[in-house]
């Protein structure tokens, strides 16, 4: 398109609405194909359970049940039975205690979608029972229980998979296949973007009208964290709270850092962090920040993670190297390739005067304008695709997993580096300095 640069496309943005302006390919990616059915070793269809039917948990278990068996439910509020039954059929069993669910042999993995602080050991009891474990991110409520974990499945027959969805998506399995086909070169640097700008973003979500220590078993739901009395806003808004989650690290930049990790097979934990930010608009009595800016450095990498609940934003991954720039949207992997040199004389020659400048320039074409032929750029590329939060796919790989044996596409260890780097940047911001591995 005459007029609009390469400096203008990285400068006006991303996604469909830039590329919808910008010449070049564009390529339609091929759907995802809906999870169907898998059957276990034995000939039957995998039989799992769903450990909190919470928002996160049900949204697993109403992608799960078109592809495998639903046996059980269980959740510490009454009213969430009925919803896993809604989704999963009347005759699921539904239970309050996660361990009638783990005692049964019937059972041959688990969903585990509960509040933070209660990932590891869920997922450590389920390992000993014999289970395999999709949990959802962030994998961990800290470092040290992230070890904990990975050590458990080394010494288990069985095996977790994270629930990160990026890794499972068309578009970032698009990026994985740019950059490893040296797209861009040695990479250099990357930039993930979010922002959120409304009260549900910032977690302030809804209680059910009929919750008490009558409906939710509130002792057993704080677990080890101290006790407290019973307040259903800590309980539908616990994301906010350092003793049930982790924040917009836990919640957001584990997204953003599990999708940079497999484009560009960085999987490692980041050698350092520095974070800053605050509280600055949702003063509601959280104490995890609104607006939290993180620099990560892997190896020689510089990441930089830029999350905030008071503006919105796009959110952006951007691999960049010497040769280029790989950017993901939610519908969209743009491609703008760059050679690296100068296609004109130096805008330095500004200082010279006229006749200098001339002389200079016709010297420079000279030299320069026979090999700047040969390395003429390939326009901009974008392709695009279906949302990257793909649940179902994700969830099919985990299934087939538990049937065939199979390594899953995003395993403890793979979890556990992105979640320790959420944790780092966490303690980064609240120490006030830089933090190391």
């Amino acid at each position: 398109m005459k007029g609009f640069s390469r400096r203008k496309f990285l400068q006006a943005g991303s996604g469909m609405a830039v590329a919808s302006l910008v010449s070049g390919k564009h390529v339609v990616l091929a759907q995802e194909q809906a999870g169907s059915p898998q059957s276990s070793s034995g000939g039957a269809r995998v039989r799992f359970a769903s450990i909190g039917i919470g928002i996160q948990g049900s949204n697993l278990l109403r992608n799960a049940v078109s592809q495998a068996e639903c046996v059980a439910a269980c959740d510490l509020y009454d009213g969430r039975h009925t919803l896993a039954r809604e989704i999963a059929g009347p005759n699921i069993k539904t239970t309050g205690c996660y361990q009638e669910i783990l005692d049964d042999k019937n059972i041959e993995c688990v969903l585990v979608a509960v509040p933070d602080h209660w990932h590891k050991q869920i997922t450590l009891d389920a390992l000993s029972a014999g289970k395999d474990v999709y949990v959802e991110k962030p994998m961990s409520h800290s470092i040290a229980d992230g070890e904990e974990m990975v050590q458990a499945v080394k010494q288990s027959k069985n095996f977790v998979q994270v629930g990160s969805q990026r890794v499972s998506s068309l578009l970032f399995g698009k990026a994985k296949e740019l950059y490893d086909g040296g797209a861009i070169g040695q990479l250099t640097q990357v930039e993930l973007l979010l922002g959120r700008n409304s009260p549900s973003g910032a977690w302030q979500y809804p209680w059910p009208p009929d919750l008490s220590p009558q409906t939710l078993d509130w002792n057993t739901w704080l677990g080890k964290a101290p006790k407290r009395p019973f307040d259903p806003e800590t309980f539908a808004r616990w994301r906010r709270l350092r003793e049930f989650g982790t924040g917009m690290a836990g919640d957001l930049m584990v997204h953003l850092l599990s999708g940079m990790q497999f484009a560009s097979g960085i999987n490692a934990i980041p050698d350092r962090a520095t974070s800053v930010g605050g509280i600055f608009r949702w003063k509601d009595g959280r104490d995890m920040p609104d607006l939290q800016v993180t620099t990560f450095q892997y190896g020689q990498v510089p990441v930089t993670v830029r999350l905030t609940q008071e503006t919105e934003t796009p959110e952006i991954t951007r691999l960049m190297g010497p040769q280029g720039v790989i950017e993901l949207s939610k519908s969209a992997v743009t491609l703008i390739p760059q050679s690296g040199l100068d296609t004109s004389p130096d805008y330095g020659l500004n200082g010279f005067p006229a006749a200098m400048r001339a002389a200079y320039e016709k010297q420079w074409h000279a030299a320069h304008d026979a090999e700047l032929a040969k390395y003429a750029l390939p326009d901009v590329s974008v392709w695009h695709g279906p949302s990257w939060d793909d649940v179902k796919p994700h969830l099919a790989n985990f299934f087939d997993a538990v049937r065939t044996r199979t390594p899953v596409v995003e395993d403890v260890v793979f979890g556990h580096h992105a979640a320790a780097a959420c944790h780092m940047a966490n303690a980064a911001y609240f120490e006030g300095r830089t933090v190391t591995a």
